[in-house]
């Protein structure tokens, strides 16, 4: 249960995110550390936070923002984030953080993607970090905010006497655009309720005690409510400290994030898997001098397929700089939940169990087998959350059948209001205040263990596979790109002229460097692996350039997406990014700026897609 704090704070309770800020405001010496490439700190505490929000509220008042517009944000991690985020609240706007431009070989893609981000989210404004602005003219010429996109700096002088915006805990707090794996991201409407409550429920599954006051350490980007739900808003709650590196550098140096945990002695930090594989194949000795990892209780997976492979290999790896195999703590949400719906237990290890492949197939009752597939439970839902598995009728699993296979259901306080102007898709995803979130799984001893999700099922020959274990066998390979393969069924008259049957299509990225022997021997290699595996050998195998391979604005690689191009032809690499063609992606930017201040046409606005509920 989530501990009682006391009348006195409870009564103290913020009900909206500025008022959130403005309480730790109060706390004198804690804020942000802000770590720049070379890791240098640079503090920016609470209170100042709130004096640029404050004067950001009043400069976006003065340029025409009303109360309730929504303001597209596009910054990096970076004292700038904070300014608009802040800003827009104190001008009673909402805001909707996007992602930059984080890969610059694949930019017409960003620009069509985030045009249709803006349009969806109905922005009127677009607010951009002043060196990313100077790539984004093609998406606001597309998407046509009413009042362009500035940067913090470029905004009007605000009134003197202007007031920041008080909403209501009822009031819209944040839009969040759902990952896409499986469809084209869809604003999450946010209560400032829903996320104050998801913020509480969290603090309460790790309460400060005497022995433990809780700090945190953070890599995940802004835009992603792991990032901004998970850390911000909950070190805000504490009104304590919170490290951040920005993500690109973690990517290159993940090393980076391990050194800051110890720095500052983080007992909170989350991340995806991958991140976890990430650290072990890439961080050398050399890198963790003087480092201890004795301090870090909460280390949260989440966001993708939790493995217990990753898991076990991440603490074994660690162990000698005094990391702790309890912290390791599988986890499960998503962005219509406003993060977190289940975790596992804080006071033991991770649990797995292994069932029977074919008993774990939706309609099923996952019945152990000791050879069969290895699954990591997620935990039990967290105070004030219910979880239901339903079948295909969406009616609760049959009474008395432990462990039957279905649809996962979840209710609870942080949920959605909707999705944004999109009343039919949110009909689908809420019946009766439950959320249906796409995902496979079942419970058993109380316990959530997820098989998939439901449109990323393989079906070959009648009977369904969880493409999870097929990509993770495949990425295993010497010569592959960890984390970087795709699983998937593919009618065979698409694929090789006939219609007898599906087809199993493993794509797989190579590995940046590795040998030419080692690449060549990708196909026969991976074949052996899945088989191995599985008992079920590949159709086809095709090796792909580093970078090829979609992605998500999170990084999660997207599985449709990937069919849909190679069976169109343009399941290409991305291009190589050069100061030339760096210079031309600037030219075209500020020429497609020069047409929107014109009237010169833009685009249409997207087809609303088929929508799903997209895990966190």
């Amino acid at each position: 249960m989530v501990p009682e704090r006391g009348v006195a704070e409870a009564a103290d309770r913020p009900a909206t995110l500025l008022e959130l800020l403005e309480r730790a405001a109060g706390v004198e010496d804690r804020g942000i550390r802000l770590l720049d490439r070379r890791e240098r700190e640079t503090f920016l505490p609470w209170r100042r936070v709130a004096e640029r929000a404050e004067a950001t509220g009043a400069a976006l008042a003065a340029l025409g923002v009303r109360p309730g517009d929504r303001v597209a944000l596009v910054h990096p991690t970076s004292e700038g984030f904070f300014d608009a985020f802040f800003g827009a609240l104190a001008a009673g706007a909402v805001p909707v953080p996007l992602y930059p431009p984080v890969r610059l070989g694949r930019l017409a893609e960003y620009h069509l993607r985030t045009a249709a981000m803006v349009r969806a989210a109905g922005a009127r404004l677009v607010l951009a970090d002043a060196r990313v602005r100077r790539l984004l003219g093609q998406a606001v010429l597309v998407a046509r905010p009413e009042l362009g996109c500035r940067t913090v700096e470029d905004l009007p002088r605000p009134s003197p006497r202007h007031e920041p915006h008080r909403a209501a805990a009822s009031d819209l707090g944040l839009v969040q655009f759902s990952s896409g794996t499986t469809v084209d991201p869809k604003p999450v409407a946010l209560s400032h309720r829903a996320v104050l409550a998801q913020v509480l429920a969290l603090n309460g599954f790790w309460p400060d005690t005497d022995e433990v006051k809780h700090v945190g350490a953070c890599w995940l980007p802004l835009y992603h409510d792991m990032g901004l739900i998970g850390c911000v808003f909950t070190t805000l709650e504490r009104r304590t400290d919170l490290a951040l590196l920005p993500p690109e550098i973690f990517v290159a140096r993940p090393g980076a994030w391990l050194r800051a945990i110890s720095r500052y002695r983080a007992t909170v930090s989350p991340a995806p898997n991958f991140a976890y594989g990430l650290c072990v194949t890439k961080v050398r000795d050399a890198e963790l001098d003087g480092v201890d990892l004795s301090s870090w209780r909460v280390a949260l997976n989440g966001a993708e397929a939790v493995s217990a492979r990753t898991l076990r290999a991440f603490a074994e790896r660690f162990r000698p700089w005094g990391l702790r195999p309890e912290a390791l703590t599988p986890v499960y949400g998503l962005s219509e939940a406003a993060l977190a719906v289940a975790f596992s237990d804080m006071e033991r290890p991770f649990s797995t169990e292994r069932f029977a492949r074919a008993s774990i197939e939706p309609g099923e009752s996952a019945a152990p087998d000791p050879e069969g597939r290895e699954l990591v439970s997620v935990g039990r839902p967290l105070p004030g959350f219910e979880v239901e598995v339903r079948n295909g009728d969406g009616a609760p699993a049959a009474a008395g059948r432990e462990a039957e296979v279905g649809r996962v259901w979840v209710r609870g306080p942080s949920l959605m209001e909707g999705y944004l102007g999109r009343p039919q898709a949110t009909a689908r995803a809420l019946r009766d205040g439950w959320l249906d979130t796409g995902d496979l799984g079942f419970l058993r001893g109380g316990e959530l263990f997820l098989t998939g999700r439901a449109k990323d099922l393989v079906i070959l020959r009648g009977r369904n596979y969880g493409p999870e274990e097929i990509e993770t066998a495949a990425a295993a390979v010497p010569g592959a790109r960890p984390g970087c393969a795709v699983a998937a069924s593919v009618m065979a008259e698409e694929g090789n002229g006939s219609a007898d049957r599906e087809e199993l299509v493993v794509f797989v990225e190579t590995a940046r460097g590795a040998p030419e022997h080692l690449r060549r021997e990708l196909p026969r290699a991976v074949r052996e692996a899945v088989v191995g595996t599985l008992g079920l050998p590949p159709d086809r195998v095709e090796v792909l350039a580093p970078g090829t391979l979609p992605r998500t604005s999170s990084g999660k690689l997207r599985r449709g997406e990937t069919v849909r191009r190679w069976l169109a032809g343009e399941l290409e690499p991305p291009a190589p990014v050069t100061p030339w063609r760096l210079a031309r992606a600037v030219a075209g930017s500020a020429f497609a700026f020069a047409r929107a201040r014109s009237g010169g046409p833009g685009r249409g606005r997207p087809a609303e897609p088929a929508d799903e509920a997209e895990t966190a």
